[in-house]
């Protein structure tokens, strides 16, 4: 088997994740959104789950006590689970969805060509496009986000579900805007008074 270089472009230079600017638009556009859709979205920005994750979601996987959802995730060697932890706000509007159904009972009853048409019709209102502009790009901008607000590597990795470091670390290549602060700083070091 053959290794891929994991990056956060694609094949044309275009990149694979959603931007701070971008993940406000995107969250500022679920105002006009029917609650199901901005919870959805909401879970995805917050938590940078898969959107097969954010589906499967149960009122059994929502902890209150930690204030964190629990993402059921598939594994070559079988199930594992994570706790992710999500704004009470968040946390309070999963219950409000959850309210009336069985414990085990789906939360978004919907099939993954739904959700994905959903996200993608919030992203259009956003005025977002490109290839970055779907539920892997809103994965990729967690990534990218918990990197800039120097989040340890190994708490992303566990958040995200990566089975390797190695994976995580390429949210570590600071490209764009998210160079500017640190470059910010060095640039500091060289004015002249």
């Amino acid at each position: 088997m053959r290794a891929t270089l994991q990056t956060l472009f694609d094949r044309s230079g275009e990149r694979k994740y959603i931007c701070t600017p971008e993940q406000l638009r995107f969250l500022a556009a679920l105002q006009g959104e029917d609650t199901e859709t901005a919870v959805f979205c909401r879970l995805l920005v917050f938590t940078g789950c898969r959107i097969s994750e954010a589906l499967a979601i149960t009122p059994a996987r929502l902890d209150t006590d930690l204030c964190c959802v629990i993402f059921r995730t598939l594994k070559r060697r079988g199930v594992a689970y994570r706790a992710v932890p999500v704004p009470l706000d968040l946390l309070t509007a999963l219950y409000g969805l959850a309210t009336s159904i069985p414990e085990d009972a789906r939360i978004f009853r919907w099939c993954r060509q739904t959700a994905w048409r959903r996200v993608k019709r919030v992203m259009k209102s956003a005025a977002i496009a490109g290839s970055h502009a779907t539920p892997r790009g809103l994965r990729h901008g967690f990534g990218v986000a918990n990197a800039e607000h120097g989040v340890p590597m190994a708490t992303t990795q566990k958040w995200l579900g990566h089975a390797s470091l190695e994976t995580t670390a390429i949210y570590q290549q600071a490209v764009g805007r998210e160079e500017h602060a640190p470059a910010q700083r060095l640039w500091r070091n060289w004015q002249v008074s």
